[in-house]
């Protein structure tokens, strides 16, 4: 997984969990604005998500940070 991604998971995540709790769950697009603005970032993103770990399609950002922070 890119540096960029992973950075942008982690800020997203903890993010959330400040905002709403533990328990809050999120999807890959959440680390995506509403618009198309970077094609293949996306495309890891979703492959990382779907194909790599087999996820949900909502997980626990908490779980989503550990899986982030296990692959330095």
């Amino acid at each position: 997984m890119s540096p960029i991604l992973k950075q942008k998971i982690r800020q997203v995540c903890e993010q959330k969990i400040a905002a709403k709790g533990g328990n809050v769950g999120l999807s890959f697009y959440a680390f995506f604005a509403n618009k198309n603005t970077h094609p293949a970032l996306l495309m890891e993103a979703a492959t990382c998500w779907i194909q790599t770990h087999q996820l949900d399609h909502f997980e626990k950002a908490s779980k989503i940070k550990a899986l982030v922070d296990a692959q330095d």
